[in-house]
This record gives C-alpha cells, sequence and structure tokens, in this order.
C-alpha cells in the first residue's frame, strides 16, 4: 500500500514536471533586458523566448516578433528549442507508461507488466529531466557570459529570465517522480529471503480460493479425527470388562 502511495506522489510531481516544461518552452522570457540605456524613454523592458522576442514600451504597448528564421538561430538556441519539446514528448509518454504501471489501477495487466510500465514510465521521465536541464544551464551560461562581456553594450546586455528558472524546477520534478517511480517498483525481501511483489486481482482471488480449500480440507480431517475418537474409547471400555 506504501508503495501505491509512493507511485501517486510520484505521478503527481510528474505531472507538475511536464506541465512547467510546456510553460516554459513556450514563455517569451527565457531572459530579459537587464538595462536598456538610452532607449529607456521608449522600450521599458525587453524579452526574449525560444520562439519569439516582446518588447514592452513606456506607452503601454506590447508587440512580439516570431522568430521564423532557425539556420539565423544561434547554436544555444537552437539546442534548447529541440531538447525542450524533446523533453515534453518523453514526459508525455512517461505519462502514458506510468499510468498503466500504476499499483492502484486494474488496467496495465499482471503485477509482471505493471512492474515494466512502472520503469520504463520513471526512466522516460529522467530522461525528460535531462533534456529540460540541459538547454536551461547552457542558456543560462551564454545570458550570463554575454552579460559579463565587456565588449557587449549596455543596452544589449540580459539577464536570466523566469522561464529559465521554471525549466530548472520543471527538470528537478521530472527527475524525483522518475527516480521514485523506478524505487517504488524494486522488489522488498521478506524473511524467507523472496520477494515480495503486488498481486494482481486475479492472483489475489486465486490465492483466496487456495486458502478457502486448504482450510475446508483442514476441517474435514478435523471432523474424521473427532468423530473416531468415542469408538476407540467405548472399544476399549469393552474389552476391559471382559478382562
Amino acid at each position: 500500500m506504501a508503495s501505491a502511495g509512493m507511485q501517486i506522489f510520484a505521478f503527481v510531481l510528474a505531472l507538475l514536471g511536464i506541465l512547467g516544461a510546456t510553460v516554459a518552452t513556450l514563455l517569451p522570457n527565457w531572459k530579459v533586458s537587464a538595462d536598456m540605456g538610452a532607449n529607456i524613454i521608449t522600450a521599458i523592458s525587453q524579452m526574449q523566448g525560444l520562439w519569439m522576442d516582446c518588447t514592452w514600451y513606456s506607452t503601454g504597448m506590447f508587440s512580439c516578433t516570431l522568430k521564423y528564421s532557425v539556420l539565423a538561430l544561434p547554436a544555444y538556441l537552437q539546442t534548447a528549442r529541440t531538447t525542450m519539446v524533446l523533453s515534453c514528448v518523453m514526459a508525455g509518454l512517461g505519462l502514458c507508461l506510468a499510468s498503466l504501471g500504476l499499483k492502484c489501477t486494474r488496467w496495465g495487466g499482471g503485477r509482471r507488466a505493471k512492474r515494466h510500465s512502472a520503469i520504463a514510465g520513471g526512466a522516460c521521465f529522467i530522461t525528460a529531466g535531462l533534456l529540460c536541464l540541459v538547454p536551461a544551464s547552457w542558456f543560462i551560461n551564454e545570458v550570463i557570459s554575454s552579460f559579463l562581456d565587456s565588449s557587449v553594450p549596455e543596452s544589449s546586455k540580459f539577464e536570466p529570465g523566469g522561464a529559465v528558472y521554471v525549466a530548472f524546477v520543471s527538470s528537478g520534478f521530472l527527475f524525483a517522480g522518475g527516480s521514485i517511480f523506478c524505487v517504488s517498483c524494486s522488489g522488498k525481501r521478506g524473511q524467507g529471503g523472496h520477494r515480495e511483489l503486488i498481486l494482481s486481482p486475479p492472483d489475489k482471488l486465486l490465492q483466496q480460493q487456495q486458502q478457502q480449500q486448504q482450510q475446508l480440507l483442514q476441517n474435514q480431517e478435523q471432523h474424521q479425527y473427532c468423530s473416531l475418537l468415542p469408538l476407540d474409547n467405548k472399544a476399549g471400555y469393552s474389552l476391559q470388562d471382559y478382562v
């Protein structure tokens, strides 16, 4: 029962992870302007994301421009796009496999099939977390390096935005959910050295039937033994009388 509870907890963590990774992929604030310098009168904030660049103006207007050209983007931005999309896909596949491997559900086959599905789902979550962590780390390294470069003008310097931190947190959720899923499916050793596995409903029914049959046989043997005792006593009593 505790193992099933851990699986539900891991499933919730993984669900939060995939939601966060999807939001981080779509957000336009992977990096935000640190200081606009001379342009502070006309534009108060600039944001750049994986798919678009947005600008807030002092007049209250907001405009965004999509990045249509893929080849014109720097290598770290192309890598971030690809890995974040792959992370979302792997996390979605992990959710499907993990839902089949949950011990509290009836679908997904027997205990062996559920165990394999849960381990595969956990591996997908861990892979998705790694795919989400790599672009966030590379992106934030590029932003910090550009910010510390003295040759870059003040108006072109950026700081890490909120989407990068969302990606970091989402990767942690995915790592935690995948690890818990894999650990919860490892068998526990009992007193006899055998692994105790959670039985599926058909196996439980078969085990209950076998126990009932064994109990019925024991009751029949006890009844036969008790019915023979008075005959033996009576036979012993008659022999003593004759002697």
